[in-house]
């Protein structure tokens, strides 16, 4: 049974458009699986398609100019409507111009291009591209991708019931993707052993490919030493200098290692909610991860979750990802609040104007209460309502007119 990624609907509805289809995320995420599943869409449809990567000596012949991909694309297509699939863009030297100088020529093909995180594609591809693609970010699979598959996506739509009513099942499988991951690669095998193989295997072609070969980065042990350091205070302001003395590398050099980091589709900043300059943290950012279980495995935890009691910041993370990919949250502007006499609230989403303080607990909350921190940014910002996410029923309370909901996080898959 094939994975379902919830992206494809969205790529599908854009191969009718003009612009290019660019298709960016983490390396081994599935972009090339999701790539062939449009061209198998196309040929069903009797369209003609042109499948060709960088990865494949055979093919780079026809990447040593423009002229030479359009003459290959007419031997395929000759002048008539084609689409031509390009995977792992990122090897090809000054690829923003490339493709800008193949959507100028108005030629009558479709150009639908995927390619792993690097400086070239997250950057110069992006500039010399403007107003001539469409950007589309394909992450390892979700919960609700993991959950959907691992049942046969006999739930698919109603998995807040499935959480409700089939509890001990689908919080096995909650926790089994809190020790590891959505990489598909892992989610498809069976053992321990295996997981652990490929999780390694992954860890260890991101550091010498994405980070040493295509970066240029030197000091790939400094580099793999922050990643471990980040990965050990998920969810923690982000002390620079203290990372800097930690690793025994310049403030400077984490700075970049982390734009690296981040422009890899690894980890993920969230950045402070301040109004008072004075009262409130209004630099220091936080640090999520993209994927649970390459986070786990850089500190030897892949697997090794048992309970949820020992899961709080890994949750939080959790929630992160959600509320990312949530539709009623999609597109919001994520931030965390701290004030510097220590009052937090984990998650603030600022959704065009309207606020909403978010907490999270990794338990059950047997009676609803507010705490300190949360009471703090209700009384000080006034919002209509605030959202604790726990593993818990729905409920609610209601204080100084904000409705405080309780919400458990399997509501924010739907």
């Amino acid at each position: 049974m094939l994975i379902k990624r919830y992206l494809l609907d969205d790529v599908t509805r854009h191969l009718q458009k003009k612009e290019i289809s660019l298709i960016v995320g983490p390396r081994q995420a599935g972009k090339t699986t999701l790539m062939k599943a449009l061209e198998s869409h196309l040929k069903k449809k009797g369209k003609d398609t042109l499948f060709l990567s960088l990865d494949f000596d055979g093919d780079r012949p026809f990447f040593r100019s423009q002229e030479s991909l359009i003459e290959r694309a007419k031997l395929e297509f000759g002048n008539n409507r084609g689409y031509v699939f390009i995977d792992e863009i990122q090897r090809k030297e000054n690829a923003g111009l490339f493709l800008k100088g193949l959507y100028d020529m108005a030629l009558p093909y479709k150009f639908i291009v995927s390619g792993s995180g690097s400086m070239e594609l997250k950057e110069k591809i992006h500039e010399s591209l403007l107003g001539r693609k469409r950007l589309f970010e394909l992450n390892t699979l979700s919960l609700r991708e993991f959950i959907n598959y691992r049942t046969g996506y006999r739930y698919e739509g109603k998995l807040s019931s499935f959480f409700q009513i089939d509890r001990q099942r689908a919080m096995t499988l909650f926790m089994e993707y809190m020790n590891f991951g959505g990489y598909p690669r892992v989610v498809l095998e069976e053992t321990l052993e295996e997981k652990r193989a490929i999780i390694d295997e992954i860890f260890r072609t991101y550091i010498e490919k994405d980070i040493s070969f295509l970066l240029r980065v030197e000091k790939v042990d400094a580099f793999r030493d922050m990643f471990r350091v980040l990965a050990s205070q998920v969810g923690g302001m982000l002390n620079l200098n203290s990372v800097s003395e930690t690793i025994g590398v310049s403030v400077q050099t984490i700075k970049n290692y982390l734009s690296y980091a981040e422009k890899t589709f690894t980890i993920e900043r969230v950045t402070p909610f301040f109004r008072n300059v004075r009262k409130e943290i209004r630099k220091t950012p936080v640090v999520y991860f993209h994927d649970i279980g390459l986070r786990n495995h850089s500190i030897g935890r892949f697997g090794q979750y048992n309970s949820t009691p020992d899961m709080g910041f890994l949750f939080q993370n959790l929630i992160f990802l959600l509320l990312r990919e949530c539709p009623g949250t999609k597109g919001a502007s994520i931030h965390y609040w701290r004030t510097r006499d220590r009052a937090e609230v984990d998650f603030v989403l600022d959704m065009a104007g309207s606020i909403i303080p978010v907490e999270c607990k990794c338990s059950e909350v047997k009676s609803p209460a507010i705490t300190r921190s949360l009471n703090s940014f209700i009384k000080k910002y006034r919002p209509e309502e605030a959202w604790v996410i726990n593993l818990s029923p729905k409920t609610g309370i209601k204080t100084e007119n904000t409705t405080v909901r309780f919400r458990p996080f399997y509501e924010l898959l739907e």
